[in-house]
C-alpha cells in the first residue's frame, strides 16, 4: 500500500485532512494492533489540534522511511503544536490568569492518612505496613512547592496501564496487580481537578494499540481534550530526543520554574529512570526534581519484599535509588 493509499484508507469522511478523532475510529475499524501501535502514537500526536492535510501526511511518511530513527525520529518536529510547547513553556501560560493565592492543595486530601493506611485495601495490611516502614526509615513525608515555581510532570497515565492492554498482559493477576496504580491515577485526578487551570503540568504517553492508548478512564474527563503530551516508547522521558521534553524543561527553567514534581506509573521503572535522567541532565540548571509518591504507582506484587532486590520489594530499592542518586522523595506534595 502506497502513502497516498494509506491515507484514503484513514480519511474516513473523504475530506482530504485526517482528524483526531477520526484516525481512532479508523484505527479501531481496521484493527490496528500492536503492529501499528508506532505509527499510532504519531499520527494522535500530529492530530492533537489539528487535522492533517495529504502532503504534511507523505510529508511525514518519507521522513521516517529515509530516518534511521523511524517513526520517534526527526518527524516528530513536524508537529505544528511542539514548537508551542518548546518555547512557549507549554500549558501553564494559558492558564496564569486563573491563578489564586492562600489554598492548599495536594493529591487525595490533607486529612486522608499516610500513604501506608490508605494503601491496606489494595496490598493488605502486612505488605502496606512495610512500605509505611519504610518511608518512616527513609524520612519521606510531606513537601511543599510554589505554584508559581514548580511544574508537573504526570507519567504515562494511560487506559492501557489500569483496564487496557498492560493491564492484560499480566495475566489473570492483572486486576489486582494494576490497583496500586489505579489509587494512584485516582490522587492524580483529584490534585488536577483541584489545580489543572493554574499548574504548569504536562504528561507522557507509551505507544499502545489505540484503544489502549487514550488516558485513563478516571483522568479523561479531567484532562483538556487539546493536552499536550511527549511520546515516550521506553522508560526514559529524555528519549526519543525529539519529543521535546528537554526544550520543556528548558523553558521552564528560564521562566523561574525550577521544580519539577513527577507522578503516575510505574514507580520502579519508568518514574525511576525518568526522575534520575531529567536531574542528571539538568543538575547544573538547578533542576530540582522531586517524586511525589501519592501521585505513583506500581504493580501490586512489586511492594512484595523479593530476594531478586537483597530482601527489599523492588519498590523500596527504587526509592532508596532514587534518594541517593538526589531525587527529593515525598510522602505527598503540597501546593501552594
Amino acid at each position: 500500500m502506497t502513502d497516498d493509499e494509506l491515507f484514503n484508507a484513514l480519511d474516513l469522511d473523504g475530506d482530504g485532512v485526517l482528524g483526531r478523532e477520526e484516525l481512532y475510529r479508523v484505527a479501531c475499524c481496521l484493527g490496528w494492533h500492536w503492529h501499528q501501535a508506532r505509527i499510532y502514537a504519531l499520527l494522535d500526536f500530529m492530530t492533537i489540534h489539528t487535522p492533517l492535510s495529504r502532503e504534511i501526511f507523505i510529508a511525514c511518511m518519507d521522513r521516517i522511511k529515509r530516518d534511521p530513527d523511524g517513526v520517534f525520529g526527526s518527524v516528530l518536529e513536524l508537529s505544528p503544536h511542539r514548537v508551542e510547547v518548546c518555547h512557549a513553556c507549554g500549558s501553564g501560560e494559558l492558564r496564569e490568569k486563573h491563578s489564586e493565592t492562600g489554598s492548599t492543595f495536594s493529591g487525595y486530601g490533607r486529612d486522608a492518612g499516610r500513604i501506608g493506611n490508605r494503601l491496606n485495601d489494595v496490598l493488605g495490611e502486612q505488605v502496606a505496613g512495610e512500605y509505611a516502614d519504610v518511608l518512616a526509615q527513609l524520612n519521606v513525608s510531606r513537601h511543599m512547592v510554589r505554584l508559581d515555581e514548580t511544574a508537573l510532570l504526570i507519567i504515562d497515565p494511560q487506559r492501557s496501564f489500569t483496564a487496557g492492554e498492560w493491564m492484560w498482559s499480566i495475566g489473570p493477576a492483572g486486576v489486582l496487580e494494576v490497583m496500586p496504580i489505579q489509587e494512584a491515577l485516582v490522587n492524580c485526578a483529584s490534585l488536577l481537578t483541584a489545580i489543572y487551570h493554574r499548574l504548569e503540568v504536562m504528561f507522557t504517553r507509551c505507544p499502545f494499540p489505540p484503544q489502549s492508548y487514550g488516558w485513563d478512564d478516571g483522568l479523561e474527563t479531567v484532562i483538556d481534550p487539546g493536552q499536550h503530551y511527549f511520546i515516550k516508547p521506553g522508560n526514559n522521558v529524555l528519549l526519543p530526543r525529539s519529543n521535546g521534553f528537554r526544550e520543556w524543561v528548558q523553558a521552564l527553567i528560564a521562566s523561574g520554574r525550577k521544580k519539577l514534581v513527577m507522578g503516575g506509573c510505574t514507580l520502579n521503572s519508568c518514574l525511576r529512570v525518568s526522575s534520575q535522567e531529567t536531574r542528571n541532565n539538568f543538575l547544573n540548571e538547578g533542576l530540582e526534581v522531586v517524586v511525589d509518591l501519592s501521585l505513583c504507582g506500581a504493580r501490586a506484587s512489586n511492594y512484595v519484599k523479593s530476594p531478586a532486590f537483597n530482601g527489599m520489594s523492588a519498590v523500596e530499592a527504587a526509592i532508596r535509588e532514587m534518594i541517593a542518586s538526589g531525587i527529593v522523595m515525598a510522602e505527598q506534595v503540597e501546593w501552594i
